[in-house]
C-alpha cells in the first residue's frame, strides 16, 4: 500500500486513476480547487483535499504532501488564458515539485504530453505555444532535482475505451484514451525502473506494464 497524493483530482486522467490506485490498495488523496467536486473525487475512490496550488507558496503545498509516499502532478489550467496558463502549468507544478523534495517525498510523477521539451516547435503566434512553454520548463525542473521521478508523456488524448496497450515512442502523433493514461501512470508508480526516464507513448499493441519495464 502507498499514500498517494494526486494534484488536479478532478481531472479526466485523475478520476481514471483514483480508482485504479484504490483497488490495489493504495491510499489516495486528490486536491481539487473546487469544493463542488468533492463528491466525484470520492465516488472514485480518493479522499478530496480542496486547495488552490496557484495560489499556495512551496512550503505550503509541502504542508499537504506531508507524510505521502509520492505526488502525481495531473492539474493544468485547460489554455484559453495564457497568464493561468503559466501560472499553473510552469509555476505552480515547478512549486509542487520544490514541495515534494521540502516534504521528503521521492517519488514524482508528472503528466505531461508527447513532444513536450525545449525542441518543442510550437510556433509562438499558436495558442499552445504557452502550454508547450510552460510544460518545457516544468518538465525541465523536474530533471534537474534528485528527486524520484517519472514524466509520462502521452500523445493526444481520447474518450475512447481503454486498451491497456500501448507503444512506447518518440514524439509522434499517437493517440491514446485517458484511461490508459491512468494506467500508465499508476504502472509507473509501482515500476523501480521506470524512476528518471520520460516515458513517451501512444496506443500500441504492447501491455502496458511490459511496455514500461523496458
Amino acid at each position: 500500500m502507498a499514500r498517494i497524493i494526486v494534484i488536479g483530482g478532478h481531472g479526466k486522467v485523475a478520476l481514471r486513476l483514483a480508482p485504479q490506485l484504490a483497488e490495489r490498495g493504495d491510499e489516495v488523496t486528490a486536491i481539487i480547487r473546487n469544493p463542488d467536486h468533492w463528491s466525484d473525487v470520492e465516488a472514485a475512490g480518493a479522499t478530496p483535499l480542496v486547495a488552490d496550488v496557484e495560489a499556495l507558496d512551496t512550503a505550503e503545498i509541502a504542508a499537504l504532501f506531508a507524510g505521502h509516499d509520492a505526488v502525481v502532478w495531473s492539474a493544468g489550467a485547460g489554455g484559453g488564458d495564457p497568464r493561468r496558463t503559466y501560472a499553473v502549468d510552469r509555476d505552480a507544478a515547478i512549486r509542487s515539485i520544490d514541495a515534494a523534495a521540502l516534504a521528503g517525498v521521492r517519488r514524482y510523477v508528472m503528466v505531461s504530453y508527447l513532444g513536450a521539451g525545449p525542441d518543442h516547435g510550437v510556433p509562438e503566434d499558436s495558442d499552445f505555444f504557452p502550454y508547450a512553454e510552460a510544460k518545457a520548463a516544468a518538465d525541465a525542473h523536474l530533471r534537474g532535482t534528485d528527486l524520484d521521478w517519472t514524466i509520462v508523456a502521452p500523445g493526444p488524448l481520447t474518450l475512447d475505451e481503454p486498451t491497456g496497450r500501448i507503444e512506447v515512442r518518440e514524439p509522434g502523433s499517437g493517440r491514446v484514451p485517458r484511461a490508459d493514461v491512468a494506467a500508465v501512470i499508476a504502472a509507473v508508480l509501482r515500476e523501480p525502473s521506470s524512476v528518471r526516464r520520460t516515458i513517451a507513448f501512444g496506443s500500441g499493441d504492447v501491455p502496458i506494464a511490459e511496455a514500461i519495464a523496458g
